[in-house]
């Protein structure tokens, strides 16, 4: 019959007050300090410890960040973007994933070895029990700051400048199950940026008369659009509970589903708007360059003065009739000739030479 092992029992290091000491020292101050000394040792080994966790953590997470850098890069070449730039960042993000898995593992070591330590240290009276619950941890996700309104717009335009062309292929899609796989692909595009983006494709297609796409691209940002309002609604990531948005539409609930059509039908009129005020505003400005453009010697638009002259003189110009627009000057009122003529002149329907202009004059006074 095997014997109990008490092995576990023979590093217990109980208490001080067995010690001898000293009739000429204080026992109670001799053992407060040894005790102090004791847990001064465990706090660093165990400080030693926190550190080497957080060291690996924080290498661990940089190594993601890295990886995932290194395959949206991989990405790129095998799509065929491959310029000088590219190649070089591939290469110093392969360097730096090396070098990370290598900090990686020498971490994992060293926390190894902490443990091993760990076991091997005596029990004391501090050590020999713990409490069971120490502490209470609620799953609830933190408060986030809002980004001012420079920040979003600098997150925005670094978001789309990254993933312009997979924001574009997420918008021509049509069936459910293909956004659904696409997005559980590229879970980095469930966000406001992408919603956003969408938009603004919308708009220029209107604009460019591709009403059909416009239709399309409007139908995934309102998909978009949905599966941020349920991650708010659940105060959860978007990336976490997009299945959700596609199974509860995939089930033609017809609330739902009406819900869904009565937003996309509003998205609509509102790219049309806005696309009708943005070709608005561009023909203003078309209209005002061509202006600057015409203006004549005195500042004076030519159509405009066109516009307001008699009808002799409009008449004189369409015929290109030097004589008749002297008899129209003739029968007006010598100051009113005046007046047409110099806005004429102004606004460069007239450049006479000098000695015509002279003549004239002299026939106006007369």
């Amino acid at each position: 019959m095997a014997g109990v092992d008490y092995s576990a029992w023979d590093h217990i290091y109980v208490s001080d007050d067995d010690d001898a000491a000293s009739p000429f020292v204080d026992t109670p101050s001799l053992f407060r300090m040894r005790h102090r000394s004791r847990l001064e040792k465990m706090a660093e080994f165990q400080q030693r410890g926190e550190d080497l966790a957080n060291n690996f953590a924080e290498c661990k997470r940089l190594l993601e960040e890295a990886e995932g850098r290194l395959k949206e890069l991989e990405l790129g070449k095998k799509v065929g973007d491959k310029d000088e730039d590219r190649e070089a960042e591939l290469s110093k993000i392969q360097a730096e994933v090396r070098k990370l898995k290598e900090d990686e593992s020498s971490f994992g070591k060293m926390i190894e070895e902490h443990r091993r330590e760990k076991k091997k240290l005596p029990w004391n009276v501090d050590t020999i029990s713990k409490e069971g619950f120490d502490k209470t941890v609620l799953n609830i996700r933190p408060l986030r700051t809002e980004d001012t309104d420079k920040e979003k717009v600098e997150k925005r335009e670094s978001f789309v400048q990254r993933h312009a062309t997979q924001i574009r292929h997420f918008g021509l899609l049509r069936r459910w199950d293909d956004s659904q796989k696409y997005l559980s692909d590229s879970p980095h595009l469930v966000c406001e940026e992408t919603a956003n983006h969408l938009v603004v494709i919308c708009i220029d297609l209107e604009i460019d008369e591709k009403h059909a796409l416009m239709e399309q691209v409007a139908h995934q940002a309102i998909v978009m659009q949905f599966i941020l309002d349920l991650a708010r609604a659940l105060n959860v990531d978007p990336r976490g509970c997009f299945r959700q948005f596609f199974s509860k539409i995939k089930m033609a609930d017809k609330i739902y589903q009406d819900a869904f059509n009565h937003e996309l039908e509003l998205l609509k009129e509102r790219v049309r708007s806005c696309a009708q005020i943005q070709m608005e505003s561009a023909m203003k400005e078309l209209e005002e360059e061509e202006k600057q453009k015409r203006l004549g010697p005195g500042g004076l638009d030519p159509v405009e003065v066109y516009e307001s002259l008699p009808k002799e003189i409009q008449r004189s110009f369409d015929e290109k009739n030097i004589q008749m627009l002297q008899e129209a000057m003739n029968n007006l009122d010598p100051e009113e000739g005046k007046y047409y003529l110099k806005m004429c002149i102004d606004s460069g329907l007239w450049v006479p030479d000098s000695g015509e202009g002279c003549d004239e004059e002299d026939e106006e006074e007369n």
